[in-house]
């Protein structure tokens, strides 16, 4: 029996939870409410693109303040929204919550994202409607020395840490062989190197091209204003769908948006 949440008022590891628009894969555009959990397997930082644009999940997780009451009310505030993305940091570091969600997102008519980078096989009572799977390559281990957003100094502990569950095929197979349906989202940092680990993951797991959307590296509006010619280019020539990061064009650093 997969684990449930059994109090609705209880405060859980949800550090967001707000309305905007999905911006990035197969389901751009649509309205949707974000559901953020904290707590991260990795610890990823991309050199000159920086540090996850969510670092506050992962390199210096903040502590949740939302119950699954908070949920409920945002979807009966917005009751023309049927979308769900759920993102992290690693929802699948918590199973009895995405577990719950799938008994809400089916009793009200919801399709469910859940952004993951694959470490963690998550079995849910009803599939979820759509894995975003981004897995992380060589390009997102943290450097040994580098400076964390809040001043800390990447130790080899932190490096362990990061690739721990980094690249797990196993449980990516699974995720896909259980739920409904997915898209594979790699981010692309520009480099031949970057690109060759994309297209050997997309074999391995045997992904068709038409299921793959690249994503332009980068965490604030001047790194992707840089980046999206080349992607533009890159997939063309490839045959890749791309997809963009329009929440930082729109808004740059900006939270909860």
């Amino acid at each position: 029996m997969n684990k449930r949440i059994e109090d609705y008022n209880k405060v859980l590891p949800i550090v967001e939870l707000y309305r905007c628009v999905q911006s990035e894969g197969s389901r751009f555009g649509r309205p949707t409410i974000a559901v953020r959990t904290t707590g991260c397997t990795h610890r990823c930082y991309f050199g000159e693109g920086g540090w996850c644009d969510s670092w506050y999940t992962s390199i210096h997780p903040e502590k949740g303040t939302f119950t699954f009451n908070d949920i409920i009310k945002i979807y009966d505030e917005n009751p023309h929204i049927t979308e769900m993305m759920l993102t992290g940091g690693s929802p699948t570091m918590h199973p009895a919550l995405v577990n719950e969600l799938t008994h809400f997102a089916h009793d009200r008519g919801i399709l469910i994202t859940i952004e993951t980078e694959g470490s963690h096989y998550v079995e849910t009572d009803y599939p979820i409607g759509l894995l975003s799977i981004s897995p992380k390559f060589n390009n997102s281990v943290p450097v040994l020395g580098a400076v964390t957003p809040q001043g800390d100094i990447v130790d080899e502990r932190m490096i362990k840490q990061h690739n721990k569950f980094r690249l797990n095929y196993p449980a990516i197979t699974k995720m896909i062989e259980f739920h409904d349906d997915y898209h594979f989202k790699p981010v692309w940092d520009g480099t031949e190197e970057n690109l060759a680990q994309i297209e050997g993951a997309r074999r391995f797991l045997n992904i068709p091209k038409d299921k793959t959307y690249i994503m332009p590296a980068g965490d604030t509006r001047e790194e992707l204003i840089k980046m999206y010619p080349l992607v533009f280019e890159m997939c063309a020539e490839q045959g890749y769908n791309m997809t963009g990061r329009d929440h930082i064009i729109a808004f740059d650093t900006k939270r909860g948006v």
